[in-house]
């Protein structure tokens, strides 16, 4: 049995006999991004939450910057009681994008990686930066593809992968990268296993759409999953993207990377989050 049908909700043993005969017990793993809760509790409850919901992950965006050693040490060992791992960060300031920037980007890079094996962390969530105005056409995507070759040499020696996100340029009007497609051109131009996309729901549907399309022909590609419904931000059900459907296709293509839900629950957050993976599960098995 799965780590995601070992926690209390929608285990039964007809769930899990369902996704054996579907998958090979090959199921989903689901994580939180914890930012999206800060305003419904501390860190620390928020936590308790997630492991309630039946969460085995939670993701970061350098919430243990602020951590003092005694922080670490009692958040750690909440965690491993929990059985929660972090499955991915972000953290890395500078951007890959910057034909001027690579050598800072690889430097932080590389102090970063103590942070995330301390961690017990395996993806490293990288922005590309800015969109240089006036910049020749191609000239960031060039820089792009050096910066992140040199990364995925470093991100090799630690043991760890790098997961590139777009985000729309309706949240963030300056980025560089905001789409998908790009993004997968990127990753295949770099050519290594240790540097894939983040394919992000929300960014992409609010930006460009036609989601499954791009899943289904470019599934090696992509290292993880996030989940949030357009507009609001919001759980699945509340808005316009289909997410039963999504979910049918990652099984389909037989996706083997972690769904992170970036959502701002709209009531109760343990039962919203719950309802979100359960549904998830439904769909994944037919």
């Amino acid at each position: 049995m799965t780590a995601a049908l070992a926690m209390p909700g929608l285990e039964s043993r007809g769930m899990a006999e369902r996704l054996q005969q579907n998958t090979g017990g090959a199921g989903p793993q689901f994580s939180v991004m914890m930012w999206t809760l800060n305003k419904r509790g501390s860190f620390e409850e928020n936590l308790e939450r997630v492991a309630q919901a039946g969460y085995g992950h939670v993701e970061l965006v350098g919430e243990f910057a602020r951590w003092s050693e005694e922080d670490w040490r009692r958040i750690l060992a909440r965690m491993q009681a929990l059985k929660i791992t972090v499955d991915a960060t972000s953290g890395v300031k500078a951007g890959f994008a910057d034909p001027a920037g690579g050598d800072a980007f690889v430097a932080e890079l590389k102090g970063f990686i103590p942070t995330v094996q301390r961690l017990g962390c395996g993806q490293i969530i990288l922005l590309s930066g800015k969109r240089i105005d006036g910049a020749a056409p191609g000239v960031q995507r060039a820089a792009s593809i050096e910066v992140l070759k040199r990364a995925a040499e470093i991100l090799n020696s630690a043991g760890l992968t790098g997961v590139i996100e777009p985000i729309d340029r309706l949240e963030n009007p300056s980025i560089y990268l905001d789409g998908v497609a790009e993004a997968l051109e990127i990753v295949r131009a770099v050519g290594s296993p240790k540097v894939k996309v983040l394919y992000d729901l929300y960014h992409e549907q609010r930006g460009l759409g036609n989601l499954i399309e791009k899943l289904e022909k470019n599934i090696d590609e992509v290292g993880l999953i996030h989940v949030a419904d357009v507009p609001g931000r919001h759980e699945p059900g509340t808005g316009e993207v289909n997410f039963g459907n999504v979910y049918r296709a990652l099984a389909r293509l037989k996706y083997r990377g972690v769904i992170a839900m970036e959502f701002y629950p709209t009531g109760n957050v343990v039962e919203t989050l719950r309802h979100a993976r359960e549904e998830a599960l439904r769909a994944w098995v037919g």
